[in-house]
């Protein structure tokens, strides 16, 4: 799906080098002074974020929702949590998550609005942890529970899957209609679409083609069958931003390392294959803005035509694909990108096990090297190991129009720009992940 590497192994392909480059120095560590002493005051002016309009304005403390974050400490949760603290949402947050914020790779930003008082260590996918996690000291029930929690990892085991992320699911969405929480949102993906380069709209084919997506979409059928559930779906395009691992984490990983070895890095299939991508910002504000509405009533939500669980995309407007990542990733690394052609491309469809060793065996090597050079001894969640899952030639493309009709919704952040993935890179800097 994403990039891969020149199959030297198996199929000669000529590598092209850098002319620009002058020496196997990582130039890029010295683009971008890290700044340590000012990473709250930078991170607060970084996320200062305008309110969607469908956000309440001004409310007392007791109108303010009481909200519970299964997953808390994941990407999209810990986002979640602190744009809710920062903006004074809510009048209790509680941010469940089965692993320690100080084992989270939390950066300093997320303390206030993920640890302490308001964390709780469960996990949610055990039954007799529910009561623990859903009971509040003052015996109220909270109003609405985001779902951020499940397996993200690829190439993992089926039962792992079916724990971690259906059992999970099924086990908070019970419990949630079992309490009457008057807004239960479960976050999907947009990979459980059927692949295709044209968009996919929130009732279009579905055809999961991940391991993740395929429990992704069992937990979205099974959850809209328990009665009293107050549901909504939100399918999410690939999720970009400072601190991001996974999918763009894996692409700049791989740059920085073909940038050492003064080579053109080139990807599989064409420079068409969709991408579609949504910034942290808005992929936050989406959830926050498609709660409320549907608390105050779901405004223009048609059940006949649109369904009876409202579901929705959320994906900016770039219309991102691998040429518009190969074109800024070249830009901001000074190096040469392209693309393998249809020769190889078809012979790695067909030997996509060894193609995925020879990208790993060319890129783990000199990545090691480099964290060795900057001393780096705990890199955070970045790698450039490419996983199978994410080589495959199959479009994640998606329609995002109805949150915009429906919700009223604007995104801040409408395509992925260079300027953006800088920011990425910065973030790693501050944390000092990034050789």
């Amino acid at each position: 799906l994403l990039l891969s590497a020149q199959c030297t192994t198996t199929i000669p392909t000529t590598t092209t080098s850098n002319p620009s480059a002058q020496t196997r120095q990582p130039a890029l560590a010295t683009s971008f002074p890290p700044r340590r002493h000012n990473i709250a005051h930078n991170a607060q002016t970084a996320f200062r974020i305008t309110l969607p309009r469908t956000a309440p304005l001004s409310l007392t403390m007791a109108e303010k929702p009481s909200v519970l974050i299964i997953g808390g400490l994941g990407y999209i949760g810990r986002f979640l949590a602190r744009y809710i603290h920062d903006n004074d949402l809510a009048s209790e947050v509680r941010v469940v998550d089965k692993a320690l914020p100080q084992l989270a790779w939390l950066a300093p930003e997320f303390q206030d609005a993920c640890a302490g008082t308001k964390f709780m260590q469960a996990d949610a996918s055990r039954e007799q942890a529910l009561a623990k996690i859903f009971d509040r000291p003052d015996g109220k029930q909270w109003d609405y529970v985001f779902n951020c929690g499940g397996e993200t990892r690829y190439s993992q085991e089926d039962e792992v899957y079916k724990l971690r992320s259906l059992g999970l699911s099924l086990a908070v969405g019970k419990e949630a209609a079992k309490r009457k929480v008057k807004a239960f949102i479960e976050l999907s993906t947009g990979m459980v679409y059927k692949s295709d380069s044209s968009p996919s709209k929130e009732g279009d084919k579905l055809k999961p083609w991940s391991k993740i997506a395929v429990y992704k979409l069992q937990a979205e059928e099974e959850l809209a069958k328990i009665e009293g559930l107050n549901l909504v779906i939100v399918r999410l395009a690939h999720v970009y931003g400072p601190y991001a691992s996974q999918w763009v984490a894996t692409a700049l990983c791989m740059a920085r390392v073909y940038q050492y070895l003064e080579s053109e890095m080139k990807w599989l299939w064409d420079k068409g294959l969709r991408q579609n991508t949504v910034h942290i910002q808005d992929a936050v504000r989406a959830l926050w803005a498609i709660t409320t509405w549907y608390d105050n009533g779901k405004d223009k939500w048609d059940a006949k035509t649109m369904g009876k669980v409202p579901t929705f995309n959320v994906v900016d407007k770039g219309v991102t694909t691998q040429g518009t990542m190969a074109e800024i990733i070249g830009e901001v690394f000074k190096i040469e990108t392209g693309f393998q052609g249809q020769l190889i491309s078809t012979f790695a469809r067909l030997n996509m096990d060894s193609v995925v060793d020879d990208v790993n065996d060319e890129l783990m090597g000199p990545w090691a090297e480099l964290l060795e050079k900057a001393s780096i001894a705990r890199p955070g969640p970045l790698t450039p190991f490419m996983e199978k899952e994410l080589l495959k030639d199959t479009d994640l493309s998606m329609d995002g129009n109805r949150l915009e009709q429906v919700v009223g919704f604007q995104y801040e952040k409408p395509k992925l720009t260079k300027e953006l993935i800088e920011e990425v890179i910065e973030s790693y800097k501050r944390m000092n992940w990034w050789p």
